[in-house]
């Protein structure tokens, strides 16, 4: 199982790499949520980051 050590405050965001461990899915299939608008993908500078709440809302909608 994979676990982000917290010290402080969650994170606001995950990098993509860190966002598919912490739900459980291929970088692909990341970009697949992406593109069908399902999942949010902010870029900032030269990095892709997935805001927390974005992953938060697809679980919850997923799951209902």
């Amino acid at each position: 199982m994979y676990q982000i050590a917290e010290k402080g405050p969650p994170p606001l965001a995950y990098r993509v790499d860190d966002a598919c461990r912490a739900i459980g899915i291929s970088r692909s299939k990341l970009y697949e949520l992406v593109r069908d608008k399902k999942l949010n993908l902010v870029r900032i500078g030269g990095r892709s980051v997935v805001p927390a709440d974005s992953l938060r809302a697809l679980l919850e909608g997923e799951a209902a």
